[in-house]
């Protein structure tokens, strides 16, 4: 668990949406970024590609949108992967073919007061799925599959790979998921695995928009997809 639980709490807020975040030629600066910058994941079982937001990469972009994010969330530190030659990253395009699983960001260092994360649409369709429910350990993906659980290795975690826990199962009340929200949204995930959670927002998607939230908030992608999606996160903290 994170050291500074209390300190990180106090921090915290609902997530909210800032509308036209930015413009139509700001969103299409980002596209074009995204093509340029050189791919980080390739993963083709989850069909989801990730490129980091290189230091030195779209300077502009990064004086714009540090400047902009400040304004509305204070001051802040971005928390984003380094790359290989310690290169600082400012956020991460995701391009998605299908809807990512219940996880948390809230990194791997537990000596961080970890802060806000924040999602960007780069595409028309999608939809982010955001839980009550909050965990304050390193970066996890939350599953009760036996073998995605055996796949769990503490040294990965210092590559950025996040944990594979069920001790959201153990820590939330005992109670069966919403069914409707689960027809509606989370087809893609086992209902026994959202026992005891509970949805607090349901971000349809815009481009442009911003999207703030906890880093300790759970969530996860809607099972609504149209073709792909692609998005920039990044993370911050104090």
């Amino acid at each position: 668990m994170h050291n500074e639980i209390n300190k990180i709490k106090s921090l915290e807020s609902p997530p909210k949406v800032i509308k036209k975040f930015i413009n139509s030629k700001e969103i299409n600066q980002f596209l074009e970024l995204y093509e340029k910058l050189p791919v980080t994941v390739n993963n083709l079982k989850q069909k989801v590609i990730k490129k980091r937001w290189l230091d030195g990469s779209g300077k502009e972009l990064e004086l714009l949108f540090k400047t902009k994010l400040k304004s509305m969330i204070g001051e802040f530190r971005m928390d984003n992967l380094t790359t290989d030659d310690n290169k600082e990253c400012f956020g991460l395009f995701q391009e998605s073919s299908n809807p990512l699983k219940l996880h948390v960001d809230a990194g791997f260092n537990l000596n961080d007061l970890i802060y806000k994360q924040t999602l960007i649409p780069l595409s028309e369709y999608g939809e982010t799925i955001i839980f009550k429910n909050r965990f304050y350990g390193v970066s996890t993906s939350f599953t009760k599959n036996e073998h995605e659980l055996s796949e769990d290795n503490p040294e990965d975690y210092k590559k950025g790979k996040n944990a594979r826990s069920k001790e959201h199962l153990q820590i939330y009340e005992n109670k069966p998921f919403d069914k409707s929200y689960h027809e509606k949204y989370l087809k893609h995930e086992d209902i026994e695995n959202l026992q005891g959670l509970e949805v607090e927002f349901v971000y349809k998607w815009n481009m442009g928009d911003l999207l703030i939230f906890d880093r300790s908030n759970l969530h996860c992608s809607s099972s609504n997809i149209r073709g792909k999606k692609i998005g920039l996160t990044t993370f911050t903290k104090k």
